[in-house]
């Protein structure tokens, strides 16, 4: 290949490419911290209770003095139409004031066994979830 064939080659590349991405471009994925294969045999998360305190500690703005805090076992669930481990997870923080808000209920998403997202509207899918307390929420620190 001569020096000429070589140079458009390498400048053609990333037309190419751009318009392979352009043709599988879907605007209606979500975005997530995993790449999700979309395989249904999906793993258990063996580590979601230490996965599970390490995010709240990201998430919450006071992480210290959580009440109420209870989690039930990963269960499978279809979830944006896959089938998913999912966590439900129940507390109570502090807000800015001190004051703390209501219960919250909240669905951990996995993927590949590990921590993917938190939805915020997990009635339906932690409906009928058996809870048992989850004191390593309610001893976090800052």
């Amino acid at each position: 290949m001569g020096k000429k064939a070589r140079l458009t080659a390498i400048l053609l590349l990333p037309i190419a490419l751009a318009a392979c991405s352009a043709l599988s471009s879907d605007d209606n994925r979500s975005i997530s911290f995993t790449d999700d294969r979309g395989v249904a045999d999906q793993p258990y998360p063996k580590n979601y209770r230490v996965e599970t305190v390490a995010f709240m500690h990201t998430y919450l703005n006071d992480p210290t003095g959580v009440r109420d805090a209870a989690m039930a076992e990963p269960v499978q669930r279809t979830v944006g139409g896959r089938l998913r481990y999912i966590t439900c997870l129940r507390f109570s923080a502090r807000d800015s004031d001190g004051a703390y808000r209501p219960t919250r209920e909240r669905a951990i998403v996995y993927v590949d066994g590990r921590l993917d997202r938190m939805m915020e509207n997990a009635a339906e899918p932690c409906a009928g979830a058996t809870y048992a307390p989850f004191l390593e929420l309610e001893n976090m620190s800052r």
